[in-house]
This record gives structure tokens, sequence and C-alpha cells, in this order.
């Protein structure tokens, strides 16, 4: 199995120990877990979203540096509300910004960490150097 080094905090570490025989099992079990969570919440939670609505969760990603702390609903309502006041990004993809506030006020922690993961991968992965908004939203939400 591959393997990833990763820094955590002295109580994440403390916790690993904790709940699983070592550190490294822990890790193990954790590191998948997280991925496949993403992957199913980003394809749930994708559905309610029309492309125009998720091409204006994308736009409200551009140069943002996505932190763990931040990792919240109310982190992404107000990324998104900033990207439509000061770009008009949800003008630029033909979305209503009320029905999208809607709609982001329905999700849990959870899901809009999903979306947040999501739409920062496309502007910093290089796997989407050479993707449209377009293909990159059916290719990743279908």
């Amino acid at each position: 199995m591959p393997q990833v080094a990763a820094r955590i905090s002295q109580d994440h570490e403390k916790w690993l120990k904790e709940f699983f025989k070592t550190k490294s099992a822990g890790a193990e079990f954790i590191l998948p877990w997280a991925v496949d969570v993403f992957f199913k919440s980003i394809r749930n939670v994708s559905s309610e979203f029309s492309v125009a609505e998720l091409k204006t969760l994308l736009e409200s990603h551009r140069d943002v540096k996505l932190l763990p702390n931040q990792s919240k609903q109310a982190y992404l309502m107000l990324r998104v509300e900033e990207a439509c006041d000061e770009k008009n990004v949800h003008i630029q993809h033909g979305a209503s910004k009320s029905n999208l506030e809607v709609k982001l006020r329905r999700l849990s922690d959870l899901q809009a960490t999903a979306l947040m993961i999501w739409a920062t991968a496309y502007w910093t992965s290089k796997s989407w150097n050479d993707v449209s908004v377009d293909d990159y939203v059916k290719l990743s939400c279908a």
C-alpha cells in the first residue's frame, strides 16, 4: 500500500492512538474512509444543484485556499455571497442568487465541505488544467 505523510495536530494524533491500535492503523482507516465519504457526499449533494449553481460555486472558489477549520456551511455561504456581491458570478453563470442561498442553507457542514473541496480541486488540481468548467461539472457530478 502506498505511504502518505500527513501533518496532524497533537489532538488528532492522540485521538488516533486512543481509537485505533496504532496511529498508523487509524490513519490507514480514516484516509480511505474520508475519500469514500467525500465522493458519496459530492454525488448526493451535487444533484440538489443546477448546472448554473454548480458553476457559481466553482467560480466562487477561484483563488481560495481551503483550510480545515473553515470547512463549514457558514464559510461556504460567505464565499458564495462574496463572489456574487463583488463579481456577480451568479449572473455570469445564470443562477438565481436567492435560490442558491436557500439550497446552501439546507446543507450540513459535511455536505458544504464536500462542495468546497470539489470546487477548490478544480482550480488547484493539475488533473483538471485542460478541462472546461462545463466538463468538470458533468464529469464529477454525473
